[in-house]
């Protein structure tokens, strides 16, 4: 991964960005899941959530970090 990102001149890090599109990839990915009904065999909703979140930022970050 890179530093640091200049939008408009403000210095902001990688991973915020990343942060930022994995948590609409995931919002995405939570009303499709809802919609199918797949909520309805998942133990802990919110947990399931959350390590979603965590997959998809891994990912993110992973195809990302050789960008320069």
């Amino acid at each position: 991964m890179i530093g640091e990102v200049s939008i408009y001149g403000l210095y902001v890090p990688p991973l915020l960005l990343l942060t930022l599109a994995a948590l609409v990839l995931c919002r995405v990915l939570n009303l499709a899941l809802a919609r199918t009904g797949f909520y309805r065999l998942v133990w802990h909703p919110a947990l399931f959530d959350f390590s979603l979140f965590v997959i998809v930022l891994g990912t993110l970050a992973c195809f990302t970090r050789n960008w320069s």
